[in-house]
């Protein structure tokens, strides 16, 4: 009898990365969980998301945008610092070769 793989818990690995960093930063003391889901659901509302969601990129990318606004918030990752880093990745995957490994460049 074959047995089926589990379903994934994540659409996308960035999702999981995302999830895994948040928890993360909340362990390290970066911010209490209360007032990530408070300002979570603020975003949420804000980009009409007020349906239930099944862990898309919508979902994710509101998910992102909170983490990156209290990171700038309190002094860990200025909005422009992610703006470059964000931008340099992009340039790295796209001159990367096709199955080639992306390395950023310092």
């Amino acid at each position: 009898m074959m047995h089926q793989p589990p379903e994934p818990v994540f659409a996308e690995p960035w999702h999981a990365q995302l999830f895994a960093l948040t928890v993360h930063l909340n362990e390290a003391g970066r911010f209490a969980w209360p007032d990530w889901a408070a300002r979570f659901s603020e975003t949420l509302a804000r980009h009409g998301l007020d349906r239930d969601l099944d862990g898309g990129d919508d979902y994710f990318t509101a998910w992102l945008e909170t983490l990156e606004g209290m990171l700038a918030r309190d002094g860990g990752a200025a909005p422009e610092e992610v703006a470059a880093m964000r931008d340099a990745w992009e340039d790295a995957y796209l001159t990367t070769p096709h199955g080639a490994p992306v390395h950023l460049k310092r």
